[in-house]
């Protein structure tokens, strides 16, 4: 390439100075304007319309109560995104993309938001254009997808300009920036934080659970209204009752349980040297039952060595061991550069390098001329097959162990003159996160462009037991079952084994650091970026490992299991006290002729039982070793078993209140008590497989359930909103309720061992 100067550091320092750094603040969104979001969103308009029913019909006390639903959900709501982008926006500035630039006639590499108009870079491919710059030296192509939304790669020629944010497919080139930050055709910095919307597959489900349960609430509500015409009662009177039915099944709580468990857990993988772009991947990870891992930097160090080097020309060793070192990118050495140069690093010939093109798949080398007393010669690097093609009078190869490492050969004027053999060597702690991810249910595949030979090496050496298969071989659907790894894997392959994986119904994990991994990356369910992965494939990622290496992974798994737990306590939460609610108001008016729930009573109840739900993303948790899987069918056993245990007894008390002609403003404020009661212990039952009084919950969640229970206990005695009822009725009501936890507990680990696989599964 030609050479150009650059910017000094003092020029570099003193333009960051007057123009300010290469990027564009985010927009800020103030918590009033948060607050304000909320309030103007579907589940906030069903507690809106209940409000003006009830402002119409003149119950001040009931719209008190609404008013204070909707400013809790939305004050929470608006803390918790506040909060969740917080440690996004933390997490991204350890994620600034770098850029290689030349200051002071010497190539540095800098974060990119620190770039200046007037300055030279190197782009090659894989990278993300930093700012946008004119081209010198070299035509390059460029994904314009981010700024045209045009998928077709675009030929940029020297003297044209690219821009921010945009990708380089292929081609290496100087560029000169032209324009930074606000002042850039994108006006953005590129970010690589890829904040996929998309729901998870745990979104996905607990949306279907909300959509049944309205429409349960739905055919309760039409037989409330048959049975008052039926009766000819007042249908305006049963209006606030059916508005507050699906109030109660509002999740309110959810989006801001979904952001606490979530943003606990990117905290702590953070500390574990794990960034989180996308939080649905925590989630998937507890799902996560195979995962493709590269073998290179991942399994391996990533830094190969030369262990064999075979002169095929009549030239000394070190001669021709020299001119390799002139055929190695210096500015953007790769592993295999650095692995060259560094064996010939005591080798040295008086020559002068002229143009060097890097080495590219398509064409298998890199290339240099250079020039000695005046003979030109030309120096190629690369494939061995590629060279051995290109030399008409190929020398014979003698016996080389090709298999066992990466082939490197040199040729000089197209004549093959030496070879070289290279081997990774296996990562200190591989084998023992190898088996620590195979002990919690995931398969672990190893994916590698190397021959079938050289893979069973690597995993024999890294512990991977099964066999490895060739991925021309692989038939379109295949089995998991002793397989190892999957080798001669183009990179535009692992995409295709990725989407056969998961049309056989797996959760697929996929890592990977190249260019060519990145769509492979993004269709997976947990893609993850290692150390060192170039720009495209950590933005394409929902995880970012910061230290080489399988040893994370364990923590992302784990990090999984405790959202899984949390959210499956949660789940059940609302699934049998909502059906416990629904049913006994239903059968209440059915049988007894009247609603055995007040309209105040009821909104509590709402209020309540969300106060404990929105604390649950931070309870302690018991991890299972083996991938989960969210099914109705499970979720309705575990759920339904608890909530006819509760409505039965529910009817009971109800039944025997109404016999013993109790009023109806203390009967409404007993069933209130109970459900109150019931739910706290349905928690206390979820969140572990253990005897509920054997499993301590987190300090927030004991906290929060003991405030539940100290108000229900306070206002059912006092009256306040709801009728009085004495001391000795709700400490019966206490005594019942505990044994009916006790009862659920044990039918629910019998039925455990006697139906294992409709909980397991």
């Amino acid at each position: 390439m030609t050479q150009y100067g650059g910017l000094s550091q003092s020029e570099a320092t003193a333009r960051l100075h007057s123009d300010g750094f290469n990027e564009v603040k985010e927009p800020t969104v103030s918590f009033i304007q948060g607050v304000l979001a909320r309030l103007w969103e579907p589940s906030a308009w069903i507690l809106e319309a209940a409000l003006v029913v009830e402002i119409v019909l003149g119950k001040g006390i009931q719209a008190g109560f609404i008013v204070l639903m909707l400013l809790f959900a939305a004050v929470n709501g608006a803390i918790q995104s506040t909060r969740a982008r917080a440690v996004l926006r933390n997490l991204s500035h350890e994620l600034t993309p770098l850029a290689a630039v030349k200051r002071s006639d010497k190539w540095v590499t800098k974060p990119a938001k620190e770039l200046v108009v007037g300055d030279l870079i190197s782009l090659r491919q894989g990278d993300i254009i930093p700012a946008d710059a004119r081209l010198l030296d070299s035509a390059i192509q460029v994904n314009e997808s981010s700024i045209t939304g045009e998928a077709a790669s675009v030929h940029r020629q020297v003297n044209q300009t690219v821009y921010a944010g945009t990708e380089v497919l292929t081609g290496h080139t100087l560029a000169v920036v032209t324009a930074i930050g606000a002042d850039s055709r994108s006006g953005k910095t590129i970010t690589l934080l890829n904040q996929s919307a998309a729901p998870g597959h745990l979104q996905q489900l607990l949306g279907r659970i909300i959509n049944d349960l309205a429409i349960l609430d739905s055919v309760l509500a039409i037989i409330l209204i048959v049975a008052a015409l039926i009766r000819g009662e007042n249908l305006i009177s049963m209006f606030p009752f059916l508005a507050m039915l699906f109030i109660a099944t509002i999740p309110i709580a959810m989006p801001s349980s979904f952001a606490v468990a979530n943003s606990v857990e990117a905290k702590v993988l953070s500390r574990d040297h794990v960034l989180v772009s996308d939080l649905s991947g925590i989630q998937e990870a507890a799902n996560l039952d195979v995962l493709l891992v590269d073998k290179t930097g991942t399994i391996t160090e990533n830094k190969p060595v030369v262990v064999t080097f075979t002169n095929l020309s009549d030239l000394p060793d070190e001669t021709v061991r020299a001119y390799s070192a002139f055929a190695c990118d210096q500015q953007h050495p790769s592993v295999i550069d650095q692995a060259i140069l560094t064996f010939t690093s005591n080798n040295h010939v008086e020559a002068t390098r002229g143009n060097f093109t890097p080495f590219t798949a398509e064409t298998g080398y890199a290339s240099a001329t250079i020039t000695i007393a005046e003979r030109l010669l030309k120096v190629r690097l690369g494939s061995l097959k590629m060279l051995q093609s290109r030399d008409p009078e190929s020398p014979k190869l003698p016996h080389l162990a090709l298999d066992a490492g990466r082939s490197v050969a040199i040729s000089i004027n197209e004549h093959l003159v030496g070879v070289y053999i290279l081997e990774d060597t296996i990562r200190a702690d591989s084998r023992q996160a190898i088996e620590a991810i195979k002990n919690r249910g995931v398969q672990l595949v190893m994916l590698t462009g190397d021959n079938v030979k050289t893979a069973q090496t690597i995993a024999l050496k890294a512990g991977l037991t099964g066999q490895i298969v060739a991925f021309s071989q692989l038939p379109a659907t295949f089995s998991l079952q002793n397989l190892a790894g999957i080798a001669e894997v183009k990179p535009e392959d692992k995409l295709a084994i990725v989407q056969r994986l998961q049309a056989s119904g797996h959760i697929v994990g996929m890592t990977g650091d190249g260019v060519n991994d990145a769509p492979a990356i993004k269709q997976a369910e947990v893609g993850i970026a290692v150390e060192n992965a170039v720009d495209l494939a950590k933005r394409a990622a929902k995880m970012i490992l910061l230290e080489p290496g399988l040893t994370s992974i364990i923590e992302i798994l784990d990090s999984g299991h405790r959202v899984y737990q949390r959210m499956m306590t949660w789940t059940i939460t609302k699934l049998s006290r909502t059906a416990e609610l629904t049913i006994i108001l239903t059968l209440g008016y059915l049988l007894n002729h009247f609603l055995p729930l007040s309209l105040n009573a009821m909104i509590l109840v709402a209020i309540l039982n969300d106060l404990v739900t929105l604390v649950l993303g931070t309870d302690r948790t018991s991890i299972s070793h083996h991938p989960e899987n969210w099914h109705l069918g499970k979720l309705g056993f575990i759920s339904g078993t608890l909530a006819l245990g509760w409505t039965l007894v529910g009817m009971i008390i109800l039944t025997l209140l109404t016999n013993l002609h109790v009023a109806q403003g203390q009967i409404s404020t007993i069933i209130f008590t109970y459900l109150i009661l019931s739910a706290m212990l349905t928690i206390l039952i979820t969140r572990t497989n253990r005897s509920f009084w054997r499993s301590k919950p987190s300090r927030a969640v004991m906290t929060a359930i003991t405030i539940n229970i100290v108000l229900t206990i306070t206002l059912s005695r006092l009256g306040w909103g709801i009728v009085a009822i004495r001391a000795t009725t709700i400490s019966a009501i206490l005594a019942i309720t505990l044994v009916t936890g006790v009862l659920l507990t044990r039918m629910r680990r019998l039925l455990y061992y006697c139906f294992p696989n409709r909980i397991k599964k």
